[in-house]
């Protein structure tokens, strides 16, 4: 167990360790930022890092890889956004399916 001191040290050495990063990112010179391939990296990583995030909560439980519900609930949203259905149409199906299928 954790005692409440340690915890505020992790907290605060947490947020020190965000703020040292975003402070780098800042310090970098626009000459590296206006690369094409810097570019196309920093277009991409945000999704990449959503998709990634999307699929361990979509697959895991816990430590163990799991298909259930929420899979079919990801389908119908990958379905819905590939008919380019309005994005609360999209939440919403996925949502509904999910829901459905846990009943």
């Amino acid at each position: 167990m954790m005692s409440s001191t340690m915890l505020w040290v992790a907290v605060l050495a947490g947020s020190l360790g965000c703020y040292a990063i975003k402070v780098a990112g800042l310090s970098v010179p626009d000459r590296v930022l206006e690369r094409p391939a810097v570019r196309q990296i920093a277009g991409m990583l945000p999704v990449a890092l959503l998709a990634a995030l999307v699929a361990v909560q979509t697959f895991a439980s816990g430590t163990a890889l799991v298909l259930d519900a929420r899979l079919a609930g990801v389908t119908v949203a990958v379905v819905a956004v590939l008919v380019r259905a309005p994005f609360l149409v999209v939440v919403l199906a996925a949502m509904a399916t999910t829901a459905l299928l846990r009943m």
